[in-house]
């Protein structure tokens, strides 16, 4: 197979062109051939072979999602209602932008609907491309109708396909970081092989193909490689010109295309503000860096929280003056989430209540344990982090101490800046995503990268071999190689049957009353109709039927998220003319009521919806458990429940015109 005769090249191969500074005995170069042109011969061939496998793997990787995607909805059979279903929640939402782009008779008049959009907020026009990131889906779909290939390929094709190639450039980048932080590729293939072997906790795209995180984490993992490199000491005048077009460029399509990069942006500022302020990037000095141990650490702490204040000033001055409330709900949900007092509010319990939004569960760590990158990861980390206390000590102490250790020769601790870049960034992110189990798939990724390079690195293996007295420039030669290639032997044995397994199962898209609602949607109601239920199903109401929504799940919008209690008020405890009046002041037509949330069973009591809808209006929860004293017996049945008896007083409001065994749809009086 491949992979073994990859592995079988990679124990005589290593890239070290950039580190001249390494020490001689624990360089390859040493045990080449004097000869400089023979060493240059060597660095190609090595290079060559290195990007090779990168770009292989990388295709690979894209391959094999794209047909566990395949597998597991038998994509290509199923009817195109089908397929747009399969897009859930958010996810049908992004993608009906592009089938609406596709569907206008010229790109100028597509441009206007979305700019001039009427249809994703009833009663209200909206700029799409200025409230959400979809400037992916508009240039996707201006190069289907430019590109001589609708005779070729489908347009629902032609978007997953980018995506999935998209995968490719992720773990080439992945791979690339690893190489640079290491001198050699065969960590890149190691943490390739991690980020396959932990598909499960590294990526979801092949089930949530559109989600804005899968476009825009490769190119976040494009900017970490680029910063990766830049970090490095002397750079080519070129070289470092280039590397920061490629910074800003990933950067800005990072930015374009996922409407939590500032919060990615905000992390990647502190990381380099920490390594600034200990003094660990190359950089000019400054008052801050002088003086001795307890002075600098004075400056330091008043530094931080200078800055901290100066921030949440800032943020708060401009929000107020801008009036901008599309954050509030995050920041309500953080002041929760961290024990900052309890809370009624709807929005903030919406997050804490949904298990993305909780803690990381401990199972995560017993998968990557199973492919040894968890073990490895804590390794490598634990050494890294003394090796980065110890050199954020000498850097904060006077001149004086940092020549004397630096008298200690061989005993010296030291750490590269893009190490230490890599090490503060998988710190940051860890606890976010210890705190958040949805960000985990930022950590994770890079937990691979991480762990690979450690396992890799000629200075890592040095100073732990110098730690327990067994230094040796051999040992260190023989480590940094057998303990990658066993680890993927391991892998190989372990995963490969089951992985094979997985492509060859075959599964089915299945959902008959979904398709038969949106079938009967399209078939029996005006094309213009306003149509209200939960933001998870109006998404694919969109993408299936392009009928009109009260509500969807973009839900960074303040105005939006007042819209959507209101409507969801169809699962309270509320009279049927309070209902109705609301979901007329939004132009309503129709509204589906769903029964997996009105007798939902899937969250705990007091997390399900209509738990929180009672405690934010103050009535008392169904069933058995305590409730707040506050809380009062509501004077109305659920409507969701009390709908269905067609007692007159909500004959008189709604009107059944379609059920199955999970949706009832019912048309609004006008004349209430």
């Amino acid at each position: 197979m491949i992979s073994i005769r990859q592995r079988k090249g990679i124990q005589t191969t290593e890239v070290s062109e950039d580190y001249t500074a390494q020490e001689e005995n624990v360089k390859l170069e040493d045990k080449l051939p004097s000869s400089c042109t023979n060493r240059r011969l060597w660095k190609i061939l090595s290079f060559t072979v290195g990007g090779t496998v990168a770009l292989c793997v990388g295709l690979l990787t894209s391959v094999y999602l794209a047909t566990l995607h395949e597998n597991d909805l038998w994509f290509s059979n199923i009817k195109e209602v089908e397929r747009e279903i399969s897009f859930r929640t958010e996810c049908g939402l992004y993608y009906s932008y592009y089938k609406q782009m596709l569907q206008a008779p010229t790109l100028m008049q597509g441009f206007r609907g979305l700019i001039y959009d009427n249809k994703t907020e009833s009663m209200r026009t909206i700029n799409l491309l200025q409230r959400m990131n979809i400037y992916q889906e508009v240039f996707l779909s201006i190069l289907y109708r430019v590109l001589p290939i609708q005779k070729y390929i489908e347009p629902v094709y032609f978007y997953i396909y980018t995506l999935f190639g998209l995968q490719a450039i992720y773990v080439t980048a992945l791979y690339i970081t690893s190489w640079l932080l290491s001198g050699t590729w065969l960590s890149g293939l190691l943490a390739a092989f991690w980020y396959v072997t932990n598909r499960i906790d590294t990526t979801r795209v092949e089930f949530t193909i559109p989600l804005r995180e899968n476009w825009a984490l490769p190119f976040f993992a494009i900017q970490i490689a680029a910063i990766t490199y830049f970090l490095r000491p002397n750079l080519q005048p070129l070289s470092q010109r280039l590397t920061l077009l490629a910074i800003f460029i990933s950067t800005f399509l990072f930015s374009l295309t996922w409407q939590f990069n500032q919060f990615m942006m905000l992390m990647q500022a502190l990381v380099l503000f920490i390594l600034d302020s200990l003094d660990m990037l190359p950089a000019m000095k400054k008052n801050l860096k002088t003086g001795n141990f307890l002075n600098r650490l004075g400056k330091l702490l008043l530094h931080l929280f200078v800055v901290l204040c100066l921030t949440l000033f800032l943020n708060n001055i401009i929000k107020k003056i801008l009036n901008l409330k599309s954050d509030e709900h995050i920041f309500k949900f953080l002041k929760a989430k961290f024990g900052f007092g309890a809370t009624r509010d709807f929005d903030a319990n919406l997050y804490l209540c949904e298990e993305a939004f909780g803690l990381l569960p401990f199972n995560t760590f017993e998968r990557l344990s199973d492919t040894l990158l968890f073990y490895a990861y804590i390794f490598v980390l634990s050494i890294t982090v003394i090796a980065a206390l110890a050199v954020a000590f000498r850097n904060l102490s006077d001149s004086a101490n940092q020549q004397s250790m630096c008298k200690m020769g061989k005993y010296t601790i030291g750490l590269k800046p893009d190490t230490a870049y890599n090490l503060i960034h998988t710190i940051l992110f860890g606890f976010l995503a210890l705190s958040t189990m949805r960000m985990k798939y930022l950590w994770t990724s890079h937990m691979c990268v991480f762990a690979s390079f450690g396992l890799c690195s000629p200075e890592i293996w040095e100073l732990l071999l110098k730690l327990i007295h067994l230094y040796n420039p051999k040992r260190i030669y023989i480590m940094r190689y057998s303990i990658p290639i066993l680890i993927l032997l391991y892998l190989c044995y372990k995963f490969w049957p089951g992985m094979m397994d997985e492509l060859s199962e075959l599964r089915e898209f299945y959902d008959p009353d979904t398709v038969e609602l949106m079938n009967w949607i399209n078939a029996n109601t005006p094309g213009k109709a306003v149509f209200a239920g939960s933001m998870q199903l109006l998404a694919g109401v969109k993408l299936c039927t392009g009928r009109t929504l009260t509500n969807h799940p973009h839900y960074e919008d303040n105005s939006l998220r007042e819209r959507t209690k209101a409507v969801y008020q169809i699962y309270a405890k509320r009279a049927p003319e309070e209902v109705h009046a609301l979901l007329r002041s939004f132009g309503t037509d129709y509204v589906i009521l769903e029964d997996s949330i009105c007798y939902e069973r899937r969250h705990r009591r007091g997390c399900r919806l209509r738990d929180l809808l009672d405690v934010a209006n103050g009535h008392m929860m169904d069933g058995p458990g305590e409730n707040d004293p506050d809380l009062k017996l509501a004077g109305h049945p659920r409507f969701c429940e009390e709908i269905k008896k067609n007692l007159p007083s909500y004959t008189a409001y709604f009107t059944r015109v379609f059920q199955n065994k999970t949706f009832h749809v019912y048309k609004l009086s006008r004349n209430k």
